[in-house]
């Protein structure tokens, strides 16, 4: 019988454990376990998520659940950087609109789709919680309030 190659790392391994020891009940580290993973890859496997699933003894549909509702777990292949932009009821009254077009155009990509340099991907999001300088849009960890044109050049490199 041949042994099952690892599928995290054992530094993934080591961080998810120290997370599930803050918690009696180990499900409860789902969310930090993905981040974990995801910290190293960009991106969830199936894998990876049954891999998750074991160490937290819970199934991998319960775990995909987590990961699917959680709008910060990415289930397919990012660019390096994400851009999500608000499509909520505020930021679509302000322009969400024109800023996923201009996004999408400069980039040369649908929402959802990586960039051919591999460096971006453009995602919706629903509210970011800056309704009063929307339209907004979140690159990486940054915030960015009242997007415009210039905004977006100014992020994308002119």
């Amino acid at each position: 019988m041949t042994e099952k190659p690892a599928v995290l790392t054992a530094v993934e391994i080591e961080e998810i454990t120290a997370e599930m020891s803050h918690y009696a009940d180990k499900a409860a580290a789902s969310i930090e376990a993905l981040k974990i993973v995801q910290k190293y890859r960009r991106w969830v496997s199936d894998d990876c998520l049954i891999a998750v699933a074991e160490l937290l003894d819970i199934s991998p549909a319960q775990l995909e659940g987590v990961a699917t509702f959680y709008n910060l777990i990415y289930r397919q292949p990012v660019g390096r950087t994400v851009i999500h932009y608000c499509n909520s009821v505020s930021c679509w009254i302000m322009g969400s609109e024109q800023v996923q077009e201009r996004l999408c155009r400069r980039l040369n990509v649908e929402p959802g789709e990586m960039s051919a340099d591999g460096e971006y991907t453009v995602l919706p999001i629903v509210c970011l919680g800056a309704c009063d300088h929307a339209p907004v849009m979140l690159v990486g960890d940054q915030l960015r309030h009242d997007v415009t044109d210039d905004v977006i050049d100014e992020i994308l490199g002119g």
